[in-house]
């Protein structure tokens, strides 16, 4: 049996016990085609509040177990991600909009490898014996925060709801997951689906998807004291003030606009090839696409004309039809929003060298050239399949260039000189750094986030920053005896 054999998920929507959204229920649509794929429940404000009080009932027996038997369930999770990648990357294709490769990446190392290595996250020492003054034993620990939140975007959704729904799951918590609406197969039920499968005791895992007033009612409940969110800057800033209000701890993955610098001792064809990849991956949106191509002066007419090559040849079309370079754009609103972003370059000044035009949903690959500082294009994430080239003469030009922005996510350098290409990166504050590769990468073993307007700090991936993530740490000491005081 299919893992996603219905058309309808309006009476389930998560996993272990599942209840029934309140609020009507509506299509999912294939951004490509304009298809209807299903029916799926709409959750509300009181679907949330019933989910976090099972969820917070269902945790406390979960933490108690043994936690090789909770290992044991995420095992079973990466096994299902793989018995049913091609079913899974069928669903991200159709409803997100994504191309084969990137949605069978998704269901491998978002799904599969995520549940892998939250399984060996499970097993990891929980606490330190730590030093002491007096005589007795002093050490802390670690325990489940309890229920953790979980809100998604559209771009990812399988990558970037599991990269947090895995490690909360292993060290103990119950999760909470609000999908984009968009997204909500495919990086909300497609999950829910899985554990299921894998024996997730119920109640442990909810999965609603709801609009603006559901994530509301999750960052404010008082019984889920961490959230976990990757979107934009703009509800990033909401979610991080409205969590204050209630001392709660938050993850924030946001927006980006990364620089990709390319030196004039490069392989022009390579760099062009890796900066329209950076670009252009699944019509650039992407937090971590290639948003500003930082070139020399000396080699700059040449890459322009290459990139603008690549992105003249590149075939805009259904991913799910055909052998396609790019998808399309999620839906109308993001396209008109990206295609505001070039036309009001190219008004102050931005040479158009290629592209600009679209038909339904698929905006052809972009290639802005001459982009004045003050453009959009070159101040703004676009998330849209534009490449904006900006001029530099040295070093000094290039570091000021690329720190010129609230962002600090991703950087990628382009360069013969590896020793100069690290050099450079250190004058550059951001979360991720590739020399020689474009800006768009990420594993589930990697700590993963930005600064600035990008996020606060690496709070994804690895044992280390899962670990701070989705646990409290807690001082113990032990004596022997009471100890004598001067009462």
């Amino acid at each position: 049996m299919a893992l996603l054999d219905s058309m309808e998920w309006t009476e389930r929507i998560f996993s272990g016990g599942w209840i029934k959204g309140s609020g009507d229920s509506y299509d999912s649509c294939e951004p490509a085609t304009g298809d209807t794929l299903g029916r799926v429940g709409a959750a509300t404000p009181d679907d949330l509040a019933r989910a976090v009080e099972r969820a917070t009932q269902a945790q406390r027996s979960w933490a108690a177990l043994p936690y090789i038997e909770r290992a044991q369930v995420l095992r079973r999770a990466a096994r299902t991600f793989e018995e049913n990648q091609a079913e899974i990357a069928d669903w991200i294709v159709r409803e997100s909009g994504a191309l084969r490769p990137f949605a069978e990446f998704q269901a491998s190392n978002g799904g599969a490898e995520e549940c892998y290595e939250a399984a060996a996250l499970a097993a990891a020492p929980y606490g330190e014996v730590l030093r002491s003054i007096d005589e007795r034993l002093s050490f802390s620990r670690r325990f489940p925060v309890g229920v953790v939140g979980v809100i998604a975007p559209f771009n990812a959704p399988m990558v970037l709801a599991m990269r947090a729904v895995a490690p909360a799951l292993a060290l103990g918590n119950a999760v909470v997951l609000k999908p984009d609406p968009r997204t909500a197969i495919c990086g909300g039920v497609a999950i829910a689906r899985v554990f299921e499968e894998a024996g997730l005791p119920d109640g442990l895992l909810h999965v609603l998807p709801g609009g603006a007033d559901v994530g509301a009612a999750l960052v404010d409940h008082p019984q889920v004291p961490v959230i976990a969110f990757t979107g934009s800057t703009r509800a990033g800033k909401a979610i991080a003030a409205a969590a204050a209000k209630r001392l709660k701890r938050t993850h924030l993955e946001l927006g980006g606009n990364s620089a990709l610098i390319v030196l004039d001792d490069v392989d022009l064809e390579r760099a062009a090839s890796a900066g329209a990849f950076g670009s252009f991956h699944h019509a650039g949106q992407i937090c971590m696409a290639s948003s500003r191509h930082l070139v020399h002066t000396g080699v700059a007419d040449e890459y322009v004309e290459l990139l603008a090559q690549r992105a003249q040849a590149a075939v805009v079309g259904d991913p799910a039809g055909g052998d396609v370079a790019v998808g399309p754009m999620i839906d109308q609103r993001q396209l008109e929003a990206a295609h505001a972003v070039v036309t009001d370059s190219v008004a102050v000044g931005a040479r158009l060298v290629t592209g600009g035009t679209y038909e339904g949903l698929m905006y052809r690959p972009t290639v802005l050239a001459d982009v004045p500082l003050t453009a959009r294009a070159y101040a703004e994430e676009i998330f849209g399949p534009v490449a904006p080239v900006v001029r530099f003469h040295d070093l000094d030009e290039a570091a000021k260039l690329a720190t010129n922005t609230e962002y600090g996510l991703s950087l990628g350098i382009l360069t013969r000189d590896v020793a100069k290409g690290l050099a450079l990166a250190e004058r550059i504050p951001t979360g991720l750094v590739h020399i020689n590769d474009q800006t768009v990468n990420d594993e589930a073993t990697v700590p993963f986030g930005g600064r600035g307007d990008s996020g606060n700090g690496s709070r994804h991936g690895g044992a280390a920053a899962n670990l701070e993530a989705f646990t409290e740490q807690q001082w113990v000491t032990v004596r022997g005896d009471i100890p004598s005081y001067p009462f």
